[in-house]
């Protein structure tokens, strides 16, 4: 992922926001929350010390609460998440995506795994590149579109793994898994292209307005298979006014517009395994003997006014998304932040933690499934008369 900063408001609410983070971000010491690259005001804390426990605290009334929430589920479709598949994703793209040539290479790949999955892919044409998407209707014309999105191209002699293979095999998955299934919402799946020259494709697919206009939410994964158990692995950015209680990376980051709360909320699990497992710590090694979750932590963050104050969150396909008003939320493991192959050469396959990369599949696709279920609004209600806000 690359930092862009395009919003040319940000040098005028500079002040502002100084004054806005150290007002809407503050720590609560009564939540035990890990913190990621991004601040938020919403945290929920799976696992603290190995033990389920659930908490609920409010710091600023009238916004959304810091909650915490601990239940851990894997329930159909996500069951059914097949981890060869996602490996088999990982291994087919782990190559330099960053000329045309090997950016066509990894196109054809996905349109052969669209296809096969009963979808017919198209393309996007744009300066430069080509995203590819494809559609399946829902039932309910007025329900609108839920779009899973990832890109496909890497930074030069890097075979991005990581960054962003796991992305685009979860897509698949999704893609596979949910592209029969009868839903009021219609599912649309896309991969943009050149998103580590400034986010190229996705502001491409977000500025056409026939590709948004039916648009509910957005799920962008960048990132999403590889945790740390170290103490000390897990890095946050200098200057966010945030509470950082954990220093390990055993957590998938949601980070989404404050404005479009329920979007958020779907990564909100809300059924325990069936086999009870709970999470372990594999010190990075072989984990094929620790219990782990069916489903990857999640830690939530709630981003006010679009990420206007908060240029550090705009470095993935999410932020064009946001720039039109679209409700968007973006998966990833925080790269840099956790990740020691972040753009380098020896973001290879290897590298990948399997049970975390798996588990972050099923959360996601258990969110898109409640998300393509529903026919209610993704955009948080009004403030009550009382807030501030």
């Amino acid at each position: 992922m690359r930092k862009k900063i395009w919003l040319g408001l940000l040098a005028v609410l500079g002040v502002v926001g100084a004054i806005a983070l150290g007002y809407y971000f503050q720590p609560s010491a009564s939540v035990r929350s890990v913190a990621s690259t991004a601040p938020g005001t919403v945290v929920r804390n799976p696992v603290s010390d190995l033990k389920l426990e659930t908490k609920e605290t409010e710091t600023n009334p009238g916004f959304p609460k810091n909650r915490v929430s601990s239940e851990l589920a894997a329930v159909a479709p996500a069951s059914e998440v097949s981890p060869e598949r996602l490996m088999a994703d990982v291994e087919a793209l782990a190559f330099e995506r960053y000329n045309d040539r090997d950016r066509s290479k990894a196109r054809d790949y996905i349109a052969e795994q669209l296809r096969a999955a009963g979808w017919e892919p198209k393309q996007q044409e744009f300066e430069g590149g080509v995203n590819l998407y494809a559609d399946r209707p829902g039932s309910d014309p007025e329900a609108g579109t839920i779009l899973v999105a990832a890109h496909y191209d890497t930074v030069a002699l890097s075979p991005g793994a990581d960054d962003n293979a796991t992305g685009v095999a979860t897509v698949l998955e999704v893609a596979r898994l949910l592209g029969d299934r009868p839903t009021p919402r219609s599912l649309r799946v896309a991969f943009f292209d050149l998103e580590e020259i400034g986010l190229l494709g996705s502001i491409a697919f977000a500025g056409d307005e026939q590709l948004r206009q039916d648009l509910e939410g957005v799920i962008v994964l960048d990132m999403v298979g590889y945790g740390c158990y170290i103490p000390g692995c897990q890095k946050y950015p200098s200057g966010l006014a945030i509470a950082k209680p954990s220093d390990k990376g055993d957590f998938l980051a949601a980070i989404g517009d404050a404005e479009h709360m329920p979007l958020l909320d779907a990564f909100e699990p809300k059924v325990r395994t069936q086999t009870g497992a709970q999470t372990g710590e594999n010190q990075n090694s072989d984990s094929s003997s620790v219990l782990r979750p069916a489903l990857t932590p999640v830690f939530s963050f709630a981003v006010p006014l679009g990420g206007v104050l908060t240029p550090n969150l705009m470095r993935s396909d999410h932020a064009p998304f946001w720039y039109w008003g679209i409700g968007a939320v973006l998966l990833t493991d925080t790269a840099n932040f956790r990740s020691p192959y972040y753009h380098e050469p020896s973001d290879i396959p290897a590298n990948i933690d399997r049970p975390f990369f798996i588990g972050s599949a099923r959360t996601t696709v258990n969110a898109v499934s409640r998300l393509l279920e529903s026919r209610e609004s993704l955009a948080s209600p009004p403030a009550s008369p009382n807030s501030k806000y």
